[in-house]
């Protein structure tokens, strides 16, 4: 009895060191890196799937080039526009994302578009973009919108996402820009990278989705939607010219 009645006062250690040992690989887990298909580790010289080419819904427009080359010892993405347009996209699981949650990238630019305007639809027109795509519900969309969007998934046969956060490189806007596009207001731009005094150089980039998302589309819903994929594209159908980029691996980081 004596023996017995020390069993719990020697257990409880032991007990509290396992709940905080799984407490701790359950927020390590919670908040690891999302397994995004790297373009560093790909020896083909086309993005491996997930990654898909997504050419403009419903359209025969010239599709972007997407292939993955050697640049300064190094596997990376080259981007390239042609009077052209295209994403290429990486679904995702629906993912929750939560306030610490952070999108990270490398990305140079060679070849800007200097007739860009983002704030007009002839001149809406981006060298280099990433972007994530979020599931929104529908109905915190307008009427006009809901039927836009409806027509638009329906064309193209893609699930066109009602929420996409889009960071660019662009030639003229100051850096830390944030404005709908010219098209649609499904699409919100931020400008991360602007001019030409960093061209040919790799610029790392961080970004807070949380963040990003409040202030895009926070008059429109209090919550963050799941994020469902990841893109990255360029386009200069509108403008008629061309473009050079590279973008490094993307790296997703979802925490709780």
């Amino acid at each position: 009895m004596h023996r017995n009645s020390h069993r719990p006062c020697l257990t409880k250690p032991t007990y509290w060191l396992g709940l905080l040992a799984g407490f701790l690989l359950t927020q390590a887990h919670l908040s690891q890196a999302q397994p995004i298909t790297a373009f560093s580790k790909s020896s083909a010289e086309v993005p491996s799937a997930p990654w898909k080419v997504q050419p403009f819904p419903g359209s025969a427009k010239p599709i972007s080039q997407f292939d993955i080359i050697n640049l300064d010892g190094e596997r990376v993405l080259r981007v390239v526009a042609d009077k052209s347009y295209g994403t290429l996209q990486h679904d995702l699981p629906r993912l929750a994302v939560g306030p610490s949650s952070k999108l990270s990238w490398r990305w140079r630019l060679d070849q800007p578009l200097r007739e860009a305007e983002l704030r007009h639809k002839k001149g809406d027109d981006t060298p280099l973009k990433v972007c994530a795509l979020f599931d929104m519900p529908t109905q915190n969309l307008g009427l006009f919108e809901r039927g836009f969007l409806r027509a638009a998934r329906s064309m193209s046969g893609q699930n066109i996402p009602a929420a996409t956060l889009c960071y660019v490189w662009d030639h003229k806007l100051p850096v830390s820009t944030e404005l709908p596009n010219a098209f649609t207001r499904r699409v919100r731009y931020v400008v991360l990278t602007s001019g030409d005094s960093q061209l040919k150089t790799w610029l790392p980039q961080e970004r807070d989705l949380a963040n990003d998302f409040r202030r895009a589309f926070g008059e429109e819903t209090d919550t963050i939607p799941p994020l469902i994929g990841l893109a990255i594209g360029a386009d200069a159908d509108n403008t008629g010219g061309s473009s050079l980029g590279y973008v490094g691996d993307v790296i997703l980081s979802l925490a709780p």
